[in-house]
């Protein structure tokens, strides 16, 4: 697999995909040009985005197919899209999840009250109703020298 910037012709697949895992499609198409893609021989067989607010992002739309899941291609997306958040001075990074806390968690990010997110995060679909009002809001600030490997 190989990762690369979704481009207009990989709108489609990328909605399938998310939709095969249950999440949300809204809004993937204004914010196209911050998701990254994982093309595989059958195609796109993962994905993840990045809206940006300020000096904040919103992480969203991780997903790997099912038949390509447990080689650690959501580990290569969230490393990427948080390393690009470091390029851009991004201070830290939310997103609400309803099935991957604890993955997660175990990538740095904390669960937090919707109301510790920042202000500008807060007027994103995702918090404005997109995703459920169930969904665990988590946050990561992201430290200048971290490097991801």
């Amino acid at each position: 697999m190989h990762l690369r910037s979704a481009v207009a012709s990989d709108l489609a697949a990328i909605e399938a995909l998310l939709e095969a895992n249950d999440l949300p499609t809204d809004g993937v198409a204004e914010h196209l040009t911050d998701l990254v893609v994982g093309v595989g021989p059958t195609g796109i067989i993962a994905c993840g985005g990045v809206e940006y607010y300020a000096d904040f992002a919103l992480m969203r739309s991780i997903a790997v197919a099912r038949n390509a899941r447990g080689v650690g291609l959501g580990k290569a997306i969230v490393d990427y899209l948080l390393k690009e958040c470091r390029k851009r001075a991004v201070q830290s990074v939310a997103l609400l999840t309803t099935t991957a806390e604890h993955y997660f968690v175990d990538r740095g990010f904390i669960p937090v009250a919707r109301n510790e997110v920042p202000p500008p995060l807060l007027a994103s679909s995702q918090f404005r109703g997109v995703c459920p009002a169930s969904a665990t809001a988590m946050f990561k600030v992201l430290k200048v020298d971290e490097l991801d490997h």
